[in-house]
């Protein structure tokens, strides 16, 4: 992978709120279960990232997510010669291309317009409108305000503990977090929902639909990425390897439930699944990636 260093960070799309305190006592607290100490806490971590949607919604109108992060040193620091240097700024990147991907993809796949969403970094804990949460749960998409949140320090649990350690890894994760706000606006996540209240016993395996779509909606963009441009038509990315999708499908591989559920120890047992199996997540990344286009994401439809 090598970005273009001529294209402009755009980090109007960030919201930085690091170092804020992160109002971590507002609203309810986004439920993680379980413990925090050694690997349990790792197993939590991951057990929760890139899940996108689900946390709090019924705590949506208890307060939080109003916060404004302060993105005078970032915007600084991305302006730059030696921007693409910094993680912060490469992430803004990404940002950028996912949301030049999806503002042309979604209205010739779905006829529908695309709202740009934020991005917020934010460090240790955060205020959102789905509740409060930590650096624990992971990169996540709250649906209550339309927000994408990562801790930025996710990406060394990812490498450290999980091994993957490619940099398509990062941008993989933004598209798959992207790919739930593609689904809260075409509807599809409400959708799910209402599904899922009418059969409990269905929920976990329409959970898993949806992410399995978001991993196929950030497929759809790596073929596309180099495509994507800043807002003066320099192209955010000169290449992509054949080792960056590598990347990509082998950090899809090692947090499916079952590689997760044998991390912890604990038999693998699909009726726990709630974001899919190793091989699933693989199998809808590559058919994203393949096909690069996102009308082929239906995980929803029959024989799916």
């Amino acid at each position: 992978m090598e970005l273009n260093e001529n294209a402009r960070v755009d980090t109007s799309q960030v919201d930085d709120r690091r170092g804020s305190g992160g109002g971590g006592g507002m609203g309810i607290p986004i439920p993680i279960g379980g413990g925090r100490g050694g690997i349990v806490g790792i197993i939590i971590a991951v057990l929760v990232a890139l899940v996108g949607g689900g946390f709090g919604l019924n705590a949506a109108t208890n307060g939080g997510g109003d916060e404004q992060g302060d993105n005078t040193s970032l915007e600084q620091k991305c302006s730059a010669q030696d921007a693409l240097k910094q993680l912060d700024c490469r992430n803004a990147l990404y940002v950028n291309s996912i949301q030049a991907y999806w503002r042309t993809a979604m209205p010739e796949a779905f006829g529908e317009q695309y709202r740009p969403s934020k991005t917020v970094f934010f460090s240790q804990n955060v205020s959102t409108a789905c509740g409060a949460a930590d650096s624990g749960v992971g990169p996540f998409y709250c649906p209550a305000d339309d927000l994408v949140y990562i801790d930025l320090t996710f990406y060394k649990l990812l490498a450290d503990q999980l091994g993957a350690e490619g940099e398509f890894a990062q941008p993989y994760v933004l598209a798959h977090e992207y790919g739930h706000h593609v689904q809260d606006l075409l509807g599809t996540e409400a959708q799910m929902r209402r599904q899922q209240q009418r059969d409990p016993q269905s929920a976990n395996a329409l959970a898993v639909k949806l992410e399995l779509q978001a991993d196929c909606y950030a497929g759809a963009w790596a073929k596309n990425a180099t495509g994507t441009a800043d807002d003066k038509g320099q192209k955010i990315f000169k290449s992509i390897t054949e080792q960056d999708i590598s990347q990509a499908i082998d950090t899809a591989e090692k947090i499916g439930d079952d590689a997760i559920q044998q991390r912890s120890g604990r038999p693998v047992n699909p009726d726990e699944f709630t974001h899919g199996s190793s091989e699933q997540r693989k199998q809808w990344f590559t058919k994203g990636f393949t096909t690069g286009d996102p009308k082929s994401c239906d995980t929803f439809g029959s024989g799916a």
